[in-house]
């Protein structure tokens, strides 16, 4: 009963005093949060509970809360701090009390009212892609774990504001004040960025990724195994050896399907396809002066080796960070042309997309700008009537990579008979050109470029149904899910509005969207870790799209509209290799 007694009184003194003023301005950790800057991060969490591109889980919604709270903080505190600075006025203890104690009555209940529509928001998202409607959405553990993030990086920055004061305070006793105050700020500055980047970011976190990517990279995917095909890089022949390729080279050359089974769907005789993948270029083979052109040079040796400038059609396909090709791009021309291919591809790179992006992108573009050199070179050596059907394809980084090759629309249609590219990046060139050129009337997230007479974007197949007399030569189809972040993730969205966003919205993309400075980025970030959460064509998934979009761009000869839906059947119907 005493201790009942004594809490309730306790709580009653929070009540009429809900705010701790710190006994002196040097206390800058132990103090009690800025009001302003409080309202502002709370605001800044009730926007983060909007929805974005993709479904997200709960606890992906606790993160961005978190930070995009102690982003609003921030914002709050440049705002107070100018504030005071302008206005010498003070409002009184009891205005504080009073304002604060409407923060504690109304905040609590705004935020579990909002964490609730936000749940009923995330459904509507997930039924508009085709997800089950059911959803697991904590509502209290949301608000606890963006509490938390927000109190980390709330102590954080101050524990850094508490360091420079003090070198400040230690270098004003040798220095006349306002150098020390420069020095101070500059030093803290320069540790700060130091002890991110070299310390966190690149002995932390990309040694970490570097060495289970590497790990990785040495082992093969679960039903993969050595190829007994001679036209197979790894196989018996093989200018490069089975270990040698990497984990996903291996689960490349490893999948490839028969003739056999390529026969058993036609019911008619086909071919070996071939397949030629030089890893990463790490082995000793590799010069450490150009080992980018002497991938190219190995890849070329193995597809005289193979044969495969004698096929009809022979593809550069662009890796992603990883090293991955889609299996169902590849079988997809592979079916449709009953073997009669050759596809080849370099590695760059073993580490995730999202880290080659930030260390290794320029490398995706010079590995794959070799490759394309000189494989074109080769083509263009043989007579003009035995050449075979030139075209690149690419996904993600990959598709990035073959854009970064050619570099503009016209150096991409005057230098292939074809191009596939799927879920391209916001940041490649080819891409920004084309969006920015696109023919007045037309959305963003399906831009149509010079009335569609060679590129064309797609994300669904009677996207593709115009007729074919309309095509020009050559043809390019991009696979663009208006639903997929990778293709708008862009900086920009931490100040500037996308063009996405304006009406009208792509097909999967919900009316409850909107843009929020700070906020959209964060929310597009994270979308990115969720985006192969959704089912095709939705998010970065294209599924069996690769079948409609080789169909438009390079149908053999005589191929007709049901002989497409008849192998989009089939591929969706296969189990992904890998």
């Amino acid at each position: 009963m005493g201790t009942a007694r004594s809490a309730g009184q306790h709580l009653v003194r929070i009540g009429r005093h809900p705010y701790w003023d710190r006994p002196h301005e040097k206390y800058l950790i132990r103090r009690w949060p800025d009001l302003t800057a409080t309202c502002v991060a709370t605001a800044f969490f009730w926007l983060s509970l909007t929805p974005s591109l993709v479904p997200r889980p709960w606890f992906l919604q606790g993160v961005i809360g978190g930070i995009t709270a102690a982003i609003g903080y921030a914002v709050g505190s440049v705002i107070s701090t100018l504030v005071r600075a302008l206005i010498r006025r003070r409002p009184s203890p009891r205005v504080r009390t009073r304002c604060w104690q409407a923060y504690w009555v109304l905040s609590p209940a705004l935020s579990g009212w909002l964490i609730s529509e936000s749940a009923e928001m995330q459904r509507q998202l997930r039924a508009l892609q085709g997800l089950p409607p059911a959803l697991t959405w904590h509502a209290l553990m949301i608000a606890l774990m963006s509490l938390a993030i927000c109190l980390v990086i709330l102590v954080l920055a101050r524990t850094v504001r508490l360091g420079s004061s003090k070198l400040i305070h230690g270098l004003g006793r040798l220095l006349p004040r306002p150098v020390a105050v420069t020095i101070g700020l500059v030093l803290s500055a320069m540790a700060v960025t130091v002890g991110l980047r070299d310390v966190v970011f690149d002995r932390g976190v990309i040694d970490v990724v570097d060495r289970i990517a590497k790990a990785t990279n040495f082992g093969t995917k679960d039903g993969i195994e050595e190829p007994t095909s001679r036209l197979v890089s790894g196989g018996p022949g093989s200018l490069i050896a089975w270990q040698d390729l990497g984990f996903q080279g291996r689960n490349f050359a490893g999948s490839v399907p028969t003739r056999a089974q390529i026969a058993a769907y036609h019911g008619s005789a086909a071919t070996d396809p071939i397949r030629i993948y030089i890893s990463s270029p790490e082995p000793a083979a590799f010069s450490e002066r150009d080992p980018f052109k002497d991938q190219a040079e190995l890849a070329v040796r193995e597809l005289k080796r193979t044969g495969a400038f004698d096929r009809e059609v022979l593809v550069v396909a662009g890796t992603t960070g990883s090293g991955w090709i889609d299996p169902r791009v590849a079988e997809s021309l592979e079916y449709m042309y009953g073997g009669d291919t050759a596809i080849v591809a370099v590695q760059y790179s073993y580490l995730p997309s999202w880290v080659s992006f930030l260390v290794d992108k320029e490398k995706a573009g010079e590995a794959t700008r070799e490759l394309v050199t000189a494989v074109r070179a080769e083509v263009d050596a043989r007579p003009e009537g035995s050449r075979p059907k030139f075209a690149v394809t690419g996904e993600s980084l990959g598709a990035y990579a073959i854009e970064d090759t050619y570099g503009s629309v016209d150096g991409l249609l005057g230098q292939v008979d074809a191009a596939l590219l799927a879920g391209v990046p916001h940041f490649s060139p080819v891409s920004q050109e084309i969006r920015s050129r696109r023919d007045p009337g037309s959305p963003v997230w399906r831009p149509q470029f010079e009335d569609g007479r060679n590129i064309r974007f797609a994300q669904f197949p009677e996207d593709l149904e115009r007729p074919p007399a309309d095509w020009g030569q050559p043809r390019v189809v991009y696979l663009q899910n208006a639903s997929d972040p990778v293709v708008w993730w862009s900086t920009d969205l931490l100040f500037q509005r996308p063009e996405w966003m304006n009406q009208p919205l792509g097909p999967d993309v919900t009316p409850e969207i909107n843009w929020f400075p700070f906020v959209a980025f964060w929310q597009t970030t994270v979308d990115m870790a969720v985006s192969y959460g959704v089912d095709a064509p939705h998010g970065h998934r294209y599924g069996a799209g690769s079948v409609n979009g080789w169909a438009a761009v390079l149908p053999p000869k005589g191929w007709t509209d049901q002989d497409t839906e008849l192998l989009r059947k089939h591929i969706e119907a296969r189990r992904a290799p890998y």
